[in-house]
């Protein structure tokens, strides 16, 4: 049996111009990247480094600029032909005072304090914070249908990331609309602030924040989320009597400052002017540490560099390492990238982005442009069986937030998949911390997007 499955493989390989001399060696130099991976524990040093002695890296903070301090000098250190800092406009934005969300004179429960956070961006409350009646609704167009009913009122979202669902990204985009845009919406209607039930499918007490954006229509008024445990308990509440919150945070829009991307990269030695890209986003929320998001992303792109440096690797092609600025909340970073990179005329024949967290990795997600996309995915899922020891896969998907620019430049666009499962127990909350990834985890997922690069570079697409 073991024969028959060795001879398939090969005759796989050769069926699409891949000898089994080729094979035998990919599978080698694969082999040696996840043992070099395994065993030196780069990914994880650097990862410690990032979440401990620098600490959250919320953009235009004294942190975020350490962090890109740090990383500067960290690729120059490794020993990348060119290292420089890509300048970006950043948005600012201070929490303040910590948010307290308060129910106030229940004739059930009295005075019950619920877990709370402000969303970033939001502004604050008065000092006193402000109360009035709460007004339970699940989507967006539900507020609109009340419409001016809601005025003077705090509109309450209480959409659940659905548990139901296997894939954890889907069950958030699921339900981020309201934390997005839920406060430009009930504003409309004269709304005097917003409650969001967090954007994860466990239910605890840990209430996660994340980006709101205000429209140019409406009124700007507090949006704060409390945790999904509180967001059940006040949902049964509403539904047996009239509730009042009194909701109080200190959040503050500042003028923006400069920060930067910090770019390295290794200079391909046939075709240069193919640029492969690995990238995490730098910055992360200003609770935590940022350590499955996305301080994870950053080093298992790092580690990419360093291993293949390890095995004295010679690329064919440009392999650029891109620590992103702004994710979170703005995306700065990533179209001050693609703007600069178009004007200088720039291809990116692959672009793999590793924002998903420090878990187990699973698969790689592709996506690119209708025209070219097929094709190259096919010739992709030719490597499949090199990955297979490995349970690694390509599928069709989103690649990541910081690549999805470059699309326009007509190369794949890769996004590194580990398992999902945990990642939301600890998006956006002062939970993600270090001691929440697990070492071998973390490297696994730099052996992976390492030997994908090799693979582009080898072969190309």
């Amino acid at each position: 049996m073991y024969r028959n499955n060795a001879l398939a493989i090969i005759l796989f390989f050769v069926s699409h111009g891949i000898t089994a001399q080729n094979s035998e060696t990919d599978a080698l130099f694969i082999s040696d990247i996840h043992r070099t991976a395994l065993t030196n524990n780069f990914a994880y040093e650097q990862l410690e480094y990032l979440t401990k002695s620098i600490g959250p890296r919320f953009s235009g903070t004294p942190q975020a600029s350490a962090a890109v301090e740090y990383t500067f000098q960290l690729m120059n250190d490794m020993g990348m032909d060119t290292v420089w800092l890509q300048p970006c406009e950043v948005p600012r934005w201070k929490r303040g005072e910590p948010s307290k969300v308060k129910i106030v004179g229940s004739q059930s429960v009295g005075t019950v304090v619920l877990p709370s956070i402000a969303l970033g961006n939001s502004i604050g409350t008065q000092s006193l914070g402000m109360t009035a009646e709460i007004v339970e609704v699940q989507s967006l167009d539900e507020v609109d249908q009340l419409a001016e009913s809601l005025n003077g009122k705090i509109v309450f979202y209480n959409r659940p990331a659905d548990p139901g669902q296997y894939r954890t990204f889907n069950a958030y985009g699921g339900a981020v609309d309201q934390r997005v845009f839920g406060a430009s919406r009930a504003a409309k209607y004269g709304s005097i602030g917003v409650v969001v039930r967090s954007v994860t499918p466990s239910i605890d007490n840990i209430p996660h924040t994340g980006s709101m954006v205000y429209t140019d229509t409406t009124q700007k008024i507090p949006a704060i989320a409390i945790s999904t445990k509180a967001a059940d308990f006040l949902g049964q509440l509403v539904k047996k009597e009239k509730v009042r919150l009194n909701i109080r945070s200190g959040g503050e829009i500042l003028s923006p400052v400069i920060s930067y991307n910090v770019i390295g990269e290794i200079r391909g030695s046939v075709h240069p002017d193919e640029i492969l890209l690995v990238g995490g986003h730098l910055d992360s929320w200003d609770v935590g540490e940022g350590a499955h998001d996305d301080g994870s992303g950053c080093v298992h792109a790092l580690d990419v560099i360093h291993l293949l440096k390890e095995l004295d690797y010679q690329p064919k092609r440009t392999i650029r390492c891109v620590m992103f600025m702004n994710e979170e909340n703005g995306l700065k970073g990533a179209l001050a990238y693609q703007e600069e990179s178009d004007k200088k005329g720039e291809f990116h024949m692959a672009a793999i982005e590793s924002d998903s967290g420090g878990f187990t990795p699973r698969s790689f997600s592709c996506d690119g442009d209708t025209s070219i996309f097929q094709a190259r995915f096919q010739k992709m899922n030719t490597w499949a069986p090199l990955l297979e020891p490995y349970y690694i896969i390509f599928e069709k998907g989103g690649s990541g937030a910081d690549i999805n620019p470059l699309k326009g430049q007509m190369g794949m666009l890769m996004g590194l998949r580990p398992d999902s499962q945990r990642y939301f127990d600890y998006h956006h909350t002062a939970t993600d911390t270090f001691d929440k990834v697990n070492c071998r985890e973390l490297e696994l997922g730099s052996a992976a997007m390492t030997s994908l690069v090799y693979l582009l570079d080898k072969y190309g697409l």
